[in-house]
């Protein structure tokens, strides 16, 4: 039985490698992908995402741009995807294709989200691997399409430590605002964070047999899994030759990063999910935290401030419940998502 999914990327490495789930996994039914700025400049994922379906040898997928920025803040690119934010693969030899021949939807990212969510006639699932700023402004312009939702996965948070900074992870970070918003809304959301996301890799072994593979979806997700994602200081400028590549052995990490939140979507079971209490911190040196409040008893919040938090406007309604997943067989996920694009041509 397949899910009607809608996808909302930034396309940087590991979403070209949640596309690739996508389009071949056949429990997916993938209706749009809509693009917002995160990774890379709003131009380049758009870009890039036509770039990965015509890879996949994907059937037509509306792709739309949305947000060039996020609600407050300005435009604050990751640097950890190469300058073009698919690991150098635009100016790669074996993928340095002419521009795609797809064109982008002429439609708003939050138009064709609405004008999808109204033609199914199944609520349909977001999952959302970038900052949320798409979501947030379709949930404020359209409130009256929630029900049509069926939930929203998304990439993004943590119960523990950060990537952006000590304890935000990128995406809410990148868009605070906008993740609060989404979580808020009422719509069932299950938080797919980097207590999970930074456990699920694809074997050194494995990445290079994909290299070495006739097909060229296999080609591309295993240089995908051999660039070196980081701030090593070591870590060559544009990995575009074998060579360059070479040298990243020793960083060599194979995360599948935002793939692994399409695994979560088609094998929940692999995942250990705890429904707690999440709220994104909006000021000061924990802005883009998520908070997920994971204690078994009520604490002297409850008692003195108890249904409610404090914000700048006065109090404000209790976090929101998030499904969290907390735990993973990484094993299963590394070969789930090893299966399913092995069925791209």
């Amino acid at each position: 039985m397949t899910q009607p999914v809608l996808l909302d990327v930034d396309t940087g490495v590991d979403d070209a490698l949640a596309i690739l789930f996508a389009v071949a996994h056949p429990e997916i039914d993938l209706l749009g992908i809509t693009c917002v700025a995160g990774n890379t400049s709003l131009e380049n994922v758009v870009a890039n995402t036509l770039r990965v379906l015509d890879v996949a040898d994907a059937p037509p997928v509306p792709v739309a741009g949305g947000a060039l920025r996020p609600l407050i803040e300005t435009p604050r690119a990751s640097h950890v995807h190469g300058s073009d934010g698919l690991g150098e693969l635009s100016t790669h030899p074996d993928f340095a294709h002419p521009r795609s021949t797809r064109a982008a939807d002429p439609r708003h990212a939050v138009d064709l989200i609405r004008d999808v969510l109204l033609a199914s006639t199944a609520p349909v699932t977001i999952v959302a691997l970038a900052p949320q700023t798409n979501l947030a402004l379709l949930l404020r312009q359209h409130p009256e399409l929630a029900p049509r939702i069926d939930r929203i996965l998304f990439m993004g948070g943590s119960a523990g430590v950060g990537n952006a900074t000590p304890v935000a992870e990128f995406n809410v970070w990148h868009d605070p605002e906008a993740a609060a918003i989404v979580i808020d809304s009422g719509v069932p959301t299950f938080m797919y964070g980097l207590d999970v996301f930074n456990q699920v890799t694809i074997g050194r072994t494995d990445a290079d047999a994909l290299v070495a593979s006739p097909r060229a979806s296999a080609r591309f997700a295993g240089r995908l899994l051999q660039f070196p994602m980081g701030d090593d200081p070591d870590a060559p400028d544009a990995a575009t030759t074998d060579a360059a590549f070479a040298t990243a052995d020793a960083r060599y990490t194979g995360h599948i990063g935002d793939a692994g939140a399409l695994c979560a979507l088609v094998d929940p079971g692999a995942l250990r999910i705890e429904r707690h209490p999440v709220r994104v911190e909006l000021a000061g040196f924990a802005r883009g935290q998520t908070i997920v409040d994971r204690r078994r008893r009520a604490g002297e919040d409850a008692i003195h401030a108890p249904g409610e938090r404090a914000g700048s406007a006065g109090a404000l309604p209790g976090p929101a419940l998030v499904d969290v997943a907390l735990d993973v067989d990484r094993a299963r996920y590394a070969r789930l998502f090893l299966d399913t694009i092995a069925r791209l041509p």
